[in-house]
């Protein structure tokens, strides 16, 4: 079905439906995307102030049939906020919707509107001594509905599991402005279809969440965090399960870490400090979060010396004060900055069995190396599966250099590993725009047909995010 873009008369006549400082022309920052691969366009640029204004554009967009975008903190990685082509899109950004509306303490639960900022939904939580468990690098600018929207991820998943196992209910409105009140606190609704978990994750394409009933936790009463030197991921994997044998549910966080890494920070960001006076191979970066009466200090003690005993660990350093651990932590969240400054070839956010992580960093090793002279990188979340697996020109060379047919034969190559391991090309970024063409590829036939199916029921007009996760 053919769009009309949001020109000057669709102006005029959503100005008769909502405030005029409601619309506005598109900033450049809403036609950005972090890694500037998309430039994006708009014809309009809504900012409205409750879910009725959100119904009040939708609706409108759906009778002229004009395209919106929702547009959270724009932090995405995959395009999906940005629309590069089609007709000038409305882009509806939820920023002005921020509230914290309310906190259930003693039943762990928050409703925040979709605009939210990350960071902010977090302090809510602790104001009232609660913790908020999503956590990730953009949290002080990603906003919740765009957190739900992609179904974030981030370094708690081990503990809490993403966003969407965060999220008891949503407040949407739909592709043709009906506004459905999900806000639900309940733990168990057997009523019938999950229609959160539609919404969660199909990046703003079936509707806009407008806000969001959110769990919460009680925040460990005591904490620790160490960074051990070990031999190999496949003793990595061992020390993982030990972690989980000797502290259970305690293990907050598990991330691996290249030496590539650490180098990369030396090279580009050498003002951030390094825990180890030489680049080890690989490293973990481990946090546990315990009860009362337990020694956080104590637990990671013991389980470096088991693990230094079984082979699993040859260095080790446990933060002794908060400021340490802050410094292990900038180590991790400054490694995605390197890489961007280095500049990759070709960039993966990809998943495997846990299992079978060792065999899958030396197939790509040794795939990577057949293709080429490159350097690799490969770190994430280990806990879940979830590794960023990216792969960098040689020293005195740039990405530019490996543009095009080079950079496509990579990505190729080890999403190809990666599906035939039973793993995902998009662990925890959504496809977006960017990798509509790998779903096509690699997403079981049927499920993709059923996606579409469901597309064409909710949105059959096709307003809703054009051309991002399903081509237009």
């Amino acid at each position: 079905m053919t769009l009309n873009p949001a020109d000057q008369d669709f102006a005029t006549r959503l100005r008769e439906t909502v405030a005029p400082e409601v619309l506005r022309a598109p900033d450049p920052r809403h036609l950005e995307e972090p890694r500037g691969r998309y430039a994006g366009h708009g014809g309009l640029l809504a900012l409205p102030r409750d879910v009725s204004e959100v119904s009040a554009l939708v609706r409108a967009a759906n009778a002229a049939r004009v395209p919106v975008v929702p547009y959270g903190g724009g932090t995405g990685l995959v395009g999906g906020q940005i629309a590069p082509d089609g007709p000038a899109p409305l882009i509806l950004s939820l920023e002005r919707m921020s509230a914290i509306r309310e906190v259930y303490p003693t039943e762990n639960v928050l409703i925040a509107e979709a605009g939210a900022v990350l960071a902010d939904v977090q302090a809510a939580a602790r104001a009232h001594d609660r913790l908020f468990p999503l956590s990730l690098a953009a949290e002080g600018t990603a906003r919740i509905g765009g957190n739900l929207s992609t179904n974030a991820g981030g370094t708690g998943v081990l503990r809490y599991g993403n966003a969407r196992d965060l999220c008891l209910g949503l407040e949407a409105v739909l592709p043709d402005g009906r506004i459905w009140n999900g806000l639900s606190r309940l733990r168990k609704d057997n009523t019938g279809y999950d229609l959160k978990n539609l919404l969660i994750g199909a990046e703003g394409t079936l509707g806009v969440i407008t806000a969001a009933s959110l769990k919460l936790y009680p925040i460990p009463a005591v904490s620790g965090t160490a960074l051990f030197m070990v031999p190999s991921p496949a003793a990595a994997l061992d020390l993982l399960s030990l972690a989980r044998d000797r502290v259970g549910d305690g293990v907050s966080a598990f991330e691996l870490i290249h030496g590539q890494g650490l180098q990369f920070l030396d090279e580009v960001l050498p003002d951030i400090r390094q825990p180890f006076s030489e680049s080890p191979g690989w490293c973990v970066l481990i946090e546990v979060g315990l009860a009362r009466g337990l020694d956080p200090q104590a637990v990671l003690t013991d389980l470096f010396e088991d693990a230094v005993e079984r082979g699993l660990c040859e260095d080790g350093l446990i933060a002794q004060s908060e400021a340490q651990r802050r410094d292990f932590w900038s180590v991790r969240e400054h490694i995605p900055e390197a890489n961007r400054r280095i500049g990759a070839v070709s960039s993966h956010d990809i998943s495997v069995p846990i299992s079978l992580i060792p065999e899958f960093l030396s197939r790509g090793k040794d795939l990577v190396a057949s293709l080429g002279d490159y350097r690799l990188n490969a770190f994430g979340h280990m806990g879940d599966g979830n590794l960023h697996f990216n792969v960098f020109p040689p020293k005195g060379k740039s990405k530019q250099d490996y543009a095009g047919t080079p950079a496509a034969e990579v990505k190729r190559a080890l999403h190809d590993l990666v599906h035939d391991m039973g793993g995902s090309v998009s662990a925890e970024h959504g496809i977006g725009r960017a990798k509509v063409e790998d779903l096509e590829r690699y997403k079981d036939p049927v499920a993709l047909e059923v996606m579409r199916v469901i597309k064409a029921a909710l949105d059959p007009a096709g307003i809703m995010n054009p051309g991002a996760v399903l081509r237009s």
